[in-house]
């Protein structure tokens, strides 16, 4: 219908929009400054990693969009900033969004089964780039590219290495501002609580968000000293027998799945579920060498089983299925064993049955010192609830392992 409408020439507003023109227009009382978060990776984390920095500076903050609140919610309360999440489809609706800032912190494949294109996807990520200071990735190149052509006054550029003027980055273990001040350190590298390079990016795009608008490098530093990772992000659930169990069922696409691979040496990979229309055989090419083993669940279980005896043909694969009845066997031509569950389609306990089968898979490829990494690439509503639900059938059926 939104479509339909737009191409008849109807102005279509999504709730972003409304929120805009309705703060702009002074209904509310004088407008917020809004920060906005947008990405194919790494959104929830870095505005809430923001929120924490603006807070921290005495800011009257509010967490919003595409988490915790509506926008349209938190307008009816007081506050000098807010903290934008914003998915594609949230801003591909809103075409008169000028943020105060707004950041791009990464384009993958994603959504391509909405999008018509990477080129539309990556269009409607750029509508956070509108405003008076762009800020984007530049270790991403789509990203960058985003950052070059963006029409803000201001562009700003972070990355992972030593930071060129009018960028962020990080020189001797420390996240350096060189944009918004002529060298500050803001703080170290180390205090970041979400693993490997992931999180240092996150953690530089929200403070050159914060450092748009001054925040000093103090608050920075407490904000990230004192942060939380939030549920199914990365989140340690145990370690049983010198094995490491990470819940990052939150990796809902295959560029986060890899961000995620790369934060560990040796990982038994649970993998599966909607690819939605993204290919996972670059993912699998470069996260290779970290394999140990990798247990593969869902509709879309096929697609990262080929991808693995392409890319990675030494790795032993463990098929979970579920309502099919398919006999346990492997070959010498490939490593790969299906374990048959044969569960009703109907039965609503499918996702527990299918996570417990994945844990013992995956436990039994494990060694001491490996990590068994839930970091699906995929969305989750084949088999459960939501991304939720099947972080929290991981944890459980971890945690039964010690019973």
């Amino acid at each position: 219908m939104p479509a339909a409408a737009a191409s008849a020439g109807v102005p279509v507003w999504g709730d972003i929009e409304l929120a805009w023109r309705l703060d702009q227009g002074g209904h509310y009382g004088p407008p917020r400054r809004w920060l906005t978060i947008t990405g194919t990776n790494g959104k929830t984390t870095t505005t809430s990693m923001l929120h924490a920095m603006l807070v921290a500076a005495g800011l009257d903050s509010r967490l919003c969009g595409n988490i915790g609140s509506p926008v349209l919610d938190v307008l009816h309360e007081p506050a000098d900033v807010l903290a934008i999440e914003l998915s594609s489809f949230q801003l591909h609706w809103a075409p008169s969004v000028r943020p105060e800032a707004g950041v791009v912190l990464n384009i993958a494949e994603d959504h391509l089964d909405w999008h018509a294109t990477m080129d539309d996807y990556a269009a409607a990520k750029a509508g956070v780039l509108r405003g008076r200071v762009a800020v984007a990735g530049l270790d991403d190149p789509r990203a960058a590219e985003l950052l070059a052509a963006a029409p803000a006054p201001v562009r700003v550029g972070f990355r992972l290495g030593e930071p060129a003027a009018g960028e962020l980055g990080v020189r001797d273990g420390m996240l350096v501002d060189r944009a918004f001040a002529d060298d500050a350190a803001l703080a170290p590298v180390s205090s970041i609580p979400v693993p490997g390079p992931v999180g240092v990016l996150d953690a530089l795009a929200a403070a050159a968000l914060a450092r748009s608008i001054g925040v000093p490098g103090d608050a920075i530093a407490t904000a990230l000293a004192s942060f939380q990772v939030g549920r199914h992000r990365a989140e340690l659930v145990a370690v049983i027998d010198q094995i490491s169990y990470v819940d990052d069922s939150k990796a809902t696409n295959p560029h986060a799945a890899e961000a995620s691979l790369l934060a560990y040496p040796r990982v038994v990979w649970i993998a599966g579920g909607l690819l939605k229309g993204a290919s996972v055989h670059e993912t699998v090419a470069r996260v290779a060498p970290r394999l140990v083993g990798a247990v593969l669940i869902g509709r879309d279980r096929a697609m990262v089983a080929e991808a693995l005896s392409r890319h990675a043909p030494d790795v032993p694969v463990v098929q979970v299925v579920a309502g099919e009845d398919i006999d346990m066997h492997a070959t010498a031509e490939s490593p790969v064993a299906y374990v048959t569950h044969v569960v009703p389609i109907s039965d609503e306990t499918v996702g527990a049955r299918v996570m417990n089968a994945a844990v013992a898979a995956a436990r039994d490829l494990a060694q001491p010192g490996d990590t068994v990494l839930l970091a699906p690439a995929g969305a989750s509503f084949d088999q459960f609830t939501g991304y939720g639900d099947r972080g929290d059938a991981f944890a459980a059926a971890v945690r039964a392992t010690t019973r």
